[in-house]
């Protein structure tokens, strides 16, 4: 006997999932991000404002074409909260002001840029402030520093990165500490004995240890000293592309046990094997033309018009690496780190902060279900922040 199918039923056997229109997928995207808070675990945006004069030069509150980020771009793109890095350049390490001051003033202008705009951005320093700022339609400020080397191998100065209110730091930057190797050596050693204290410290702080930009070995002595969950802030998944910023999947498979997140990073030699191959030829072609005595200016022009035959990232490459994440990982432990405003080419479909319900999309047309892509968005990230905290208020 046939029977009248509900509507939402038919329409659904005309065009199941897998072949809405692209529009449908990120008008659905757009809903989800109204009823979970979309987390960023990496943008350099405080750095992009400091080197253009600081914040009376810049007025985040309006469209700035140059920049990735400001306050429009963030609406658009159903921003809850952003990690926003107070980077700590590794020339800091040899000359200028003390890494710990630079670090300073990095939270100082994150703190500064976030009371400016009241209305849109607010401070946050638990995982429920940051649920909180969401219900009252607020994106949430949180402070990562980027580079160890910011705490001048001090334990109390660390602390008192902690009291002001920092969430995360990501024990090297481009270099190698004392105490742990940058993802740039090639040394095999990983955490030195004062680099196990300080994430004992930094797990007694509730400070997430961050291993985006360190190098296997300590990503590995981490894990195993660690007894909160770690994060990778911005990196993405080695297996797709070869570069020693992406994480390996020997370490993917850990995360589970360890309950941390690895958060994608948006860089397209990080998220394209060929434009990561191609990078590295234009490096070569430097250093070859250096070597042959050329000067900067043609070294220059040489450089430029090589890059201008890049291949180019694509946004459907980044949800590549977050599919990889997960069915290595799991859907628990993967994120987006964007690294926005810290990047000077970005993936073809996420040009800047405004694009990332087109990400939420395109997982969406993979067949993620809804509640899977919440756990992406910010879910996941929330989780790790609260797990983080309670071990902190055991000790």
């Amino acid at each position: 006997m046939f029977r009248r199918l509900p509507v939402a039923l038919l329409l659904l056997s005309l065009y199941p999932s897998t072949r809405l229109p692209a529009q449908d997928f990120r008008a659905q995207a757009l809903r989800i991000l109204k009823t979970v808070p979309l987390i960023d675990g990496h943008n350099d945006i405080p750095d992009a404002i400091r080197v253009r004069g600081g914040l009376d030069s810049v007025d985040f509150a309006v469209l700035q074409p140059k920049l990735m980020s400001d306050i429009p771009k963030l609406r658009a793109g159903g921003v809850g909260a952003q990690f926003w890095a107070a980077y700590v350049p590794v020339t800091t390490m040899d000359s200028g002001p003390h890494p710990a001051v630079y670090a300073l003033e990095q939270i100082d202008l994150i703190k500064r840029l976030c009371a400016k705009y009241p209305r849109d951005l607010a401070m946050a320093y638990r995982a429920a402030d940051v649920e909180r700022n969401f219900t009252a339609g607020k994106i949430s400020c949180l402070i990562g520093i980027e580079g160890g080397h910011a705490i001048e191998n001090s334990l109390g100065a660390l602390r008192m990165f902690a009291a002001l209110g920092v969430r995360y730091i990501t024990l090297t930057h481009w270099r190698s500490l004392s105490w742990a190797t940058a993802s740039t050596d090639t040394a095999r050693r990983g955490l030195s004995p004062f680099g196990r204290d300080v994430v004992h410290e930094m797990n007694r702080l509730g400070i997430v240890v961050d291993l985006s930009h360190v190098n296997d070995a300590t990503m590995s002595d981490a894990l195993h000293t660690t007894r909160a969950p770690l994060m990778f802030s911005h990196s993405s998944a080695r297996a797709l592309t070869g570069h020693a910023r992406d994480v390996p999947d020997s370490i993917l498979k850990l995360m589970p046990a360890n309950g941390g997140i690895v958060m994608v990073n948006f860089n397209p030699g990080f998220v394209s094997e060929a434009v990561r191959v191609y990078e590295d030829s234009m490096e070569a072609r430097a250093r070859a033309l250096r070597a042959a005595g050329r000067d900067a200016a043609v070294v220059t022009d040489s450089l430029r018009v090589w890059a201008a035959r890049a291949p180019k990232a694509t946004l459907a490459q980044v949800a590549d690496h977050i599919d990889h994440i997960r069915a290595v990982a799991g859907v628990d432990h993967v994120g987006l780190g964007s690294d926005f405003d810290g990047i000077t080419e970005v993936p073809v479909g996420l040009e800047d902060v405004s694009k990332f319900p087109d990400l939420i999309a395109e997982l969406l047309r993979r067949g993620w279900s809804e509640t899977d892509v919440r756990k992406v968005a910010g879910l996941n990230v929330l989780r790790v922040l609260r797990a983080t905290e309670q071990v902190a208020a055991k000790r």
